[in-house]
């Protein structure tokens, strides 16, 4: 693709942070420091010679970079240096911020309870087998320890770095030398860190989408001995390694010729044709028993409406004039908001969708996928929390649950929690739910358990074992039962938990400072000792977000940015389990999706901007760490309860025509609400009219929860072919110039008015921030999200297979970005919150971000599914109502007296 060519040629300029050195210049420093971090939560630097000198200690924070992976640098067969590197940053606190070093501390456990899930953060191997060191063996998914040396001599990843630099890379057991040592730092010979250039140029992001673009049947084939056929891969591809080697069909619609331009010669997809297409979605009409009386009756509204306002207006009142005028006026308004209501329901539609179709496409074995991996794009889950106090932690937990346990491949998805209040309540009870989702998310599989929101399921009125075949669901669901009733009284117990630990801790401070001041002072009369009262964790130290007694640094507004992996990205291949232990897990895919928590730094002095700045911090995060091309945002009060509904609006994002689409809006659900509802808490009228007859124009609006986005649409592009011209009689008078001739696959990167206008790259820096992490990864989500070409009348398509190569592994350099991404000062001189991202500056930004779409030509669609899709927890009084109803009504006039109002539309 051009366009992303584009992106590339002058990502070397676009940021500070660049991959790429320039020649004659020292490489940029890593952006994480090297610290030691002490019992009582403070830091103390290192410099180089101090750290080749504590090499052996477990306590100090060493990271490289790597190559990404590539033709030669194999995806499929990680090495165990890159497993453990990913283990390590998975069990790191990572924090920074605004002129603040990002640092890690590795967490010895997250909560009080033991971890048992190897992908959660805490899990440890065995004890280390060097003398003296009492750090843990890092383990993998199963569980199992991570050993470098084939005579499976016992060492932690510290012991290990040390006996490669500084022991000769010499196995302490066998003393034979290790095979792979690429886990020690790259440094030349004074001491510098050697730039890391990839072999073909271009960054991790660029490599990527280099090798999703190439085929599958010759990117992803292996020789008979497992090795990497390059011979096949460079014949079929006509290219080169690195960007720009993907080949394209000859009707255009995938793949690149010789230059990447798409005009070459390519490979015939005959196997993809052969099959009749069938759509994954489909518009039901509304029977006309039902539409006809309605239209006919709001025909007859309409007459007498009209004949009232004329009979109105001519007869006047000349005794109380301007009283007959301010009434005309307002029953005019009356008249013409009543129109614009009922006009849009003259031709509301159904939609439905076909999850058969949806399977066979992308998780059926094919000519183009033999193996039948899922070629489904990644999914990004957002949670948005603020306070502990107003929003319980058990329900956004459960929340966690019901997400971690949807029906959508375990490779592909990740949740990121934002935890806006930064408090260590929300912290421990989602690492809590992460160790009970190693019970749950199981169970859930085995037995096919709806709704997956174990609160929810367990408070079922209905036979729960009804439907059920296995011979073992009683058994397994009363261990699972008892199993989260111990789980909720540890969620509730969390707060004494927190206190009374914090208060432990505090004490055994004060006694340490007092005996220090009697050492030091001698006779001297003592004076009281003040130690801050701090918020300790589970692992004995400062927590660096808000702490119960607010200090600096750690009160409300003001704290650390803070990034913690709950439960590390999954493998590659299903993990099933065995019949040991708590449930008989055989034939069950027992792995969990990627679970982070972020909590955006705060300082005094800026504009945090609320939710809608949450929101962006974790767009601009899980860019960075995952990646996904389509967001699915949840409050957390808002559970699944339909475990495909994550399928359901993929149908909408994957059929033809829809790389248009910027979001897929789900109805709202409630449940706790009285029989007789009398606070209108269901909003019928809304959800089931208003938003159906909205689908039949421009779509639905976006209404703050369970939706389901397209990121490039976040990020302010427009659609791909937003603007067909066709000649008018304005073309005579105003004509436009000719129109440059540029392929379609090179236009779905574009922020200006015309398809035709190149996109100025100079200004992505000050549009998007200067992460060149985050600048690369935009035409990969791009290409992710993508429609499959499998039919010759699908527009901007990409190849069947390109979405099956693994995933990145996880480390320590993109985990420090994703810190500076979410730091306070990053949006200053930005397009965050004024085109791109959640839209500032109204109390509804939910409704102005979907018209900022709307107005660069997105379109939207209305998913009612048969079960619900998602439901959550409605106001219980009139007083709340009464104020969510205000602040409706107060964002909505805010829309109307503001320049973001639709009336006149800008995008």
């Amino acid at each position: 693709m051009a366009s992303n060519d584009h992106f590339s040629k002058s990502r070397s300029n676009l940021s500070n942070n660049s991959d790429i050195q320039e020649p004659g210049r020292p490489p940029a420093p890593s952006s994480v420091t090297f610290a030691r971090r002490t019992s009582s939560g403070r830091y103390v630097s290192y410099s180089r010679d101090d750290l080749e000198s504590e090499l052996g200690s477990q306590d100090f924070m060493n990271y490289t970079v790597h190559i990404p992976p590539t033709p030669d640098n194999n995806p499929m067969d990680p090495s165990i240096s890159q497993k453990v590197e990913e283990q390590y940053v998975s069990n790191s606190m990572f924090t920074g911020g605004f002129n603040s070093a990002t640092r890690a501390h590795l967490m010895d456990k997250v909560i009080e309870t033991e971890t048992s899930h190897p992908q959660m953060a805490g899990a440890k191997g065995s004890s280390c087998a060097i003398p003296g060191c009492d750090a843990k063996v890092m383990s993998d998914e199963r569980g199992q320890d991570l050993l470098p040396c084939e005579c499976d001599f016992k060492i932690c990843r510290d012991c290990y770095v040390d006996a490669v630099k500084t022991g000769g890379g010499i196995c302490p057991g066998c003393k034979e030398p290790y095979k792979n040592t690429e886990f020690a730092d790259q440094t030349d010979e004074n001491g510098q860190q050697r730039p890391m250039l990839p072999p073909g140029g271009g960054s991790k992001m660029e490599r990527r989408l280099s090798l999703m673009k190439s085929t599958n049947k010759s990117a992803l084939m292996r020789s008979q001995t497992g090795d990497f056929d390059h011979n096949r891969w460079l014949f079929e591809t006509s290219g080169t390694y690195g960007y720009g080697n993907a080949f394209w069909t000859k009707d255009g619609n995938f793949g690149s010729g010789k230059d990447g331009d798409g005009d070459g010669e390519g490979m015939e997809s005959h196997d993809l044709m052969s099959k009749p297409w069938r759509p994954l979605t489909r518009k039901l009409k509304i029977p006309a028993a039902v539409i006809s009386p309605y239209r006919l009756l709001i025909l007859i509204r309409v007459v007498v409406l009209a004949l009232f306002l004329t009979w109105r207006i001519q007869h006047q009142n000349q005794d109380a004039i301007w009283l007959w005028g301010m009434s005309v006026v307002c029953e005019l308004w009356f008249a013409f908001s009543w129109l614009l209501d009922q006009l849009p329901k003259l031709c509301p539609i159904n939609r439905a969708t076909d999850l058969q179709v949806l399977k066979e496409k992308f998780e059926t074995p094919t000519a183009s996928n033999p193996t039948g991996k899922s070629d489904l794009p990644g999914f990004d889950v957002f949670v948005s929390t603020a306070d502990p106090e107003k929003e319980p932690p058990l329900v956004t937990a459960n929340t966690i649950l019901s997400i971690l346990a949807a029906e959508y491949p375990v490779e592909k998805l990740s949740c990121y929690v934002s935890d806006d209040g930064g408090a260590l309540l929300t912290f421990e009870a989602m690492a809590e739910a992460a160790s009970f989702a190693n019970i749950w998310v199981p169970f859930c599989r085995k037995h096919a358990i709806e709704p997956r929101n174990p609160d929810s399921y367990f408070s079922l009125k209905r036979d729960p074992y009804k439907n059920k075949v296995k011979s073992d669901f009683v058994k397994d669901r009363r261990r699972v039962k008892r199993e989260f009733d111990e789980f909720k009284v540890r969620i509730n117990s969390l707060p004494d938990s927190i206190r009374r630990r914090s208060d432990a801790y505090h004490a055994r401070e004060e006694i340490k400072a007092m005996k220090m001041q009697r050492q030091n002072r001698d006779d001297e009369p003592l004076e009281p000792v003040k130690i801050p009262k701090a918020t300790w964790m589970a692992d004995g130290t400062h927590w660096p977000g808000t702490w119960l007694t607010s200090a600096s640094d750690h009160a409300k507004g003001d704290h650390a940015g803070i990034i913690q992996v709950m439960l590390k990205p999954p493998s590659d291949e299903p993990l099933h389990g065995v019949s040991e232990g708590f449930l008989d897990l055989t034939d069950v895919d027992i792995r969990l999706p990627l679970l982070v928590y972020v909590s955006r730094e705060k300082r005094p002095g800026y504009d945090h901007n609320k939710k809608a700045g949450a929101m962006n911090a974790l767009v601009r995060a899980s860019a960075v760490m995952s990646n996904g091309p389509f967001i699915l945002n949840l409050d957390c009060d808002h559970y699944i309860y339909n475990s495909e509904a994550l399928r359901e609006g993929m149908c909408f994002m994957m059929d033809r025509g829809g790389d248009r689409l910027c979001y897929v809006q789900f109805p709202q659900r409630f449940e706790g609400i009285d029989p007789s509802d009398r606070y209108a808490n269901h909003n019928t009228v809304f959800f089931d009219v208003n938003m159906r007859a909205l689908d039949g124009l421009m779509g639905p609006v976006y209404v703050g929860t369970g939706c389901l986005f397209r990121r490039i649409a976040l990020y302010g592009f427009n659609p791909p072919r937003a603007k067909d011209h066709s000649p008018s009689c304005w073309s005579c008078c105003f004509p436009r110039g000719k129109k440059k001739n540029i392929p379609e696959e090179n236009r779905a990167l574009r922020m200006s008015d015309y398809d035709d206008e190149e996109m100025n790259l100079a200004l992505v820096p000050k549009k998007f921030g200067n992460s060149t992490f985050l600048i690369d990864s935009i035409p990969v989500a791009e290409f992710q999200g993508r429609p499959l070409a499998d039919h010759p009348a699908v527009k901007n398509g990409r190849p069947p297979g390109a979405l099956t190569i693994p995933r990145e592994l996880l480390d320590a350099t993109t985990v420090a970005e994703a810190i500076a991404v979410i730091s306070c000062w990053y949006e200053d001189k930005t397009e965050w919150g004024s085109r791109i991202g959640w839209i500032y500056g109204s109390v509804t930004e939910d409704v102005v971000t979907g018209y900022r779409m709307h107005n660069r030509g997105w379109k939207s669609v209305y998913c009612v599914t048969k079960r619900d899709a998602f439901r959550g927890t409605a106001p219980i009084n009139l007083t709340d109502r009464l104020h969510q109803v205000l602040r409706w009504a107060t964002g909505s006039g805010e829309i109307f007296f503001s320049p973001k109002k639709p009336l006149f539309p800008r995008p």
